[in-house]
């Protein structure tokens, strides 16, 4: 079964997600809250860099326009 965008970011609040941006970067967090064009707010943010390790960013409110995918953890 495939879930239309919306219907996931509305499962997925106060769930962990995985998000992959334009610009290549892996971000991993709790889904805080989002609106119609699919802007995010995530909480408790990390940031998977190229050496595998994680980089702790906090709190970050993502443009929907960036995001490639979105993955419900």
């Amino acid at each position: 079964m495939v879930l239309l965008p919306i219907s996931l970011l509305e499962k997925s609040l106060d769930k962990q997600v995985s998000l992959v941006l334009k610009d290549g970067r892996l971000l991993t967090g709790k889904l805080a809250g989002f609106d119609e064009f699919m802007n995010l707010v995530v909480d408790e943010t990390e940031e998977e860099l190229a050496d595998k390790t994680r980089k702790r960013i906090g709190t970050v409110i993502i443009r929907g326009n960036n995001i490639v995918s979105i993955s419900a953890l």
